[in-house]
């Protein structure tokens, strides 16, 4: 009798023990998981900004930047399922990844108008198409950079009140003045794309009431020439007695050589190119090859240079191969035009005779 009772009795503290044990082991894989996780997510956050952003900035090959951004966006962002996100460094590799499909529309636009230079039709019809859906593609990247760059600062574009954010350092003002860019970006990507990212219009004028947050001479003229492109896109956005948007972007282009990284002027050519003005891209392109011979590039925004001139030498491209079937020669950049070159000073040999 007494034997029956142990053995049910002796089950049930084993059952007992077991489920402890089970409940034990979960806790235990609870505590050395997770905060495992968050703590790798704060130091890579953390590193990411104070350090590999820095690092960046001074790279002087975009294509390289923009592969890190396709290639470590996913796993930085990642970390926001166990931590608070990373939008101020997410911000910034969205942007770069938002480059890459660009660099890849670049190739397809001038892979189509090749073709329709040679008068491939059915080829050239398959190219535009690839370039609108990888128009799309960078629309939709450029949009999540907008939308990080703003949550990382608490900032409300949309909020009736214009409250500025507290931009504590530079690299926090460039975050969010590249941000308001990229959201510029991604409206005119999106419009190349016929529409197929479906990017909201009205980040336009957010982006232009929140570019008076911040220093235009210190920033080379960029905040002025996002304002201004925003007027040309919605006039109804222009306060009144301000100047003419063309006259603002030329100047912001100056402004942009004097401070070392010629954003503004890349900013130019798209609304240029955006609102068909041919001459002014023309004199737009002779000044910023001019400008090769003068400018010093600032060290800590190399990268932001080097990726204004692949905006530069695209639509210098475009214009060369719509209308010669080719890129740009190399000694031609700056040129709209395979005009011979002014005659080359050669010796007189006849004295060496």
């Amino acid at each position: 009798m007494i034997s029956s009772l142990v053995k049910p009795l002796g089950c049930m503290v084993a059952m007992r023990n077991k489920l402890l044990t089970l409940a034990a082991l979960a806790l235990l894989a609870g505590c050395s998981a997770n905060p495992i996780y968050s703590t790798t997510g704060v130091v890579l956050s953390s590193y990411s900004e104070g350090e590999a952003t820095p690092y960046v900035l001074q790279m002087s090959d975009p294509e390289m930047a923009c592969a890190l951004g396709e290639g470590i966006d996913p796993l930085l962002y990642s970390f926001s399922r166990v931590t608070s996100a990373p939008d101020s460094t997410g911000s910034l590799l969205m942007l770069l990844a938002g480059n890459c499909s660009e660099y890849r529309a670049w190739e397809a636009e001038l892979e189509y108008l090749r073709h329709d230079y040679a008068g491939n039709v059915p080829a050239a019809k398959d190219a535009r198409e690839r370039a609108k859906r990888l128009n799309a593609e960078t629309a939709k990247r450029r949009y999540i950079a907008f939308q990080r760059a703003m949550a990382a600062y608490d900032f409300d574009p949309g909020a009736e009140e214009l409250e500025c954010p507290f931009l504590f350092e530079d690299q926090d003002e460039l975050t969010f003045m590249v941000g308001l860019l990229t959201g510029m970006q991604a409206i005119v990507n999106d419009a190349n794309s016929g529409a197929m990212a479906g990017v909201p219009r009205n980040i336009a004028p957010q982006a232009e009431r929140a570019a008076t947050c911040l220093d235009n001479e210190k920033w080379g003229g960029l905040p002025n020439a996002v304002r201004s492109l925003v007027w040309l896109l919605l006039p109804d956005t222009r306060p009144a007695l301000s100047p003419d948007p063309w006259e603002v972007l030329e100047n912001s282009s100056k402004l942009s050589v004097d401070a070392g990284f010629r954003v503004s002027m890349a900013l130019e050519a798209v609304a240029a190119e955006t609102f068909g003005k041919p001459e002014v891209l023309e004199d737009l392109i002779a000044r910023f090859a001019e400008a090769d011979n003068t400018i010093e590039v600032n060290d800590d925004y190399r990268l932001l240079d080097e990726v204004a001139r692949d905006v530069i030498q695209f639509s210098s491209d475009k214009h060369w191969t719509a209308n010669y079937g080719y890129r740009t020669p190399r000694r031609h950049f700056g040129k709209m035009s395979p005009e011979r070159e002014e005659e080359v000073e050669t010796m007189d040999l006849d004295d060496l005779l």
